[in-house]
């Protein structure tokens, strides 16, 4: 894949082309500062469970919330409100060629994705929320400049729901300011596209990265796949409200090198980073399941403001982690553990706008 050198990235980035009359940051990589070990999960508890709790909700579909919702034994894990659980959310072994030293990763995969009891014959999804503010007892500001990784299995082409369309997504919950002033949520993200050569004009199958998104919210088809495997995204934030996305095959942490765009997503500028979570698509006729995906180590990291620490981000009793010097995430190795979280019923509306 063709990587964009650093001073090109740079003087992209300071164009503003990605919102009217904003003067740009330049990005930085995903992992860049200290690690919230205790707002992640690494999948290494050999008990790890999660409780589906049906039904699911479809507030989406039909204003319907069904609490108390789907949640992990280590609380951090929840059913969205908005659209629902996975069907299938479970501990596995990680897959061949994963993070060196790993012994656990989280599956999931979904079938009846649309309002229980009934078949939509369309593509439905359902989301799985991590929520790291639960542990913090808050959302990240923009300020501390967070950001987002995650490594992402892609299996055989074969064992994907045999459709060409979106079966995957990584998204981030954020509130945002438009440009009239007003303040609201999107999900700014990355989606896994799937090319079946059962579709008119594909020759065989592929897959495709796809960016969300340009300033009106659309999406950018970006990185063309050609095999499965192992993958390590990101998104970062920088303190002018900008989102960064990266993406690399493999498990190495991220480097510039692996910068794919930057953007002001619907023209909104963040304002505070709220909840991390994954979505799983499929077409909902009773009968398809989804792609199996395996996610590893989804990690949350912030750059402190001047004369601060982490510590001072927390607003609960439970003191986090000790902090550590800043560092970008090709010289870290510690890796993170799990701990303690919130219900679906009070998520944000983690949907697609």
């Amino acid at each position: 894949m063709y990587r964009f050198p650093q001073s090109i990235v740079l003087l992209l980035s300071t164009i503003a082309l990605t919102a009217p009359n904003a003067q740009a940051a330049a990005p930085f990589v995903p992992g860049t500062g200290e690690f919230l070990r205790d707002c992640c999960d690494d999948f290494e508890n050999p008990n790890w469970s999660y409780r589906y709790n049906h039904p699911k909700s479809s507030h989406e579909q039909d204003d319907r919330q069904r609490s108390p919702g789907g949640r992990s034994n280590n609380n951090l894990w929840h059913e969205g409100g908005k659209r629902g659980t996975p069907d299938l959310v479970k501990r596995v072994d990680t897959p061949l060629g994963g993070i060196p030293g790993s012994t656990g990763a989280l599956m999931f995969a979904t079938r009846n994705s649309g309002i229980p009891g009934r078949v939509a014959n369309s593509q439905q999804q359902d989301d799985l929320l991590m929520l790291f503010d639960r542990r913090l007892g808050r959302s990240i500001p923009i300020a501390w400049q967070p950001s987002c990784t995650a490594r992402v299995y892609l299996p055989p082409f074969e064992e994907w729901e045999n459709r060409t369309g979106p079966q995957f997504g990584m998204r981030c919950d954020c509130t945002g300011r438009n440009p009239d002033g007003s303040v609201e949520a999107y999900w700014p993200g990355m989606f896994l596209l799937f090319q079946s050569e059962t579709s008119r004009n594909v020759e065989t199958d592929s897959a495709k990265i796809s960016v969300r998104g340009d300033r009106l919210g659309h999406d950018i088809r970006k990185i063309d796949i050609a095999e499965p495997g192992w993958w390590t995204l990101g998104l970062s934030f920088t303190s002018d409200g900008q989102v960064h996305y990266y993406a690399s095959e493999g498990i190495d942490d991220l480097t510039s090198d692996d910068y794919v765009m930057s953007s002001f997503p619907y023209s909104m500028r963040c304002m505070t980073f709220n909840n991390f979570f994954f979505n799983v698509a499929n077409w909902e006729n009773g009968r398809s399941w989804s792609t199996k995906w395996v996610i590893d180590d989804p990690k949350i990291f912030v750059q402190p403001p001047p004369g601060q620490t982490a510590a001072n981000l927390y607003r609960i009793k439970k003191k986090p982690q000790t902090a550590k010097k800043p560092q970008t995430m090709r010289n870290r190795t510690t890796r993170q553990q799990s701990p303690n979280q919130r219900s679906a019923a009070n998520s944000r509306a983690n949907a697609s706008r």
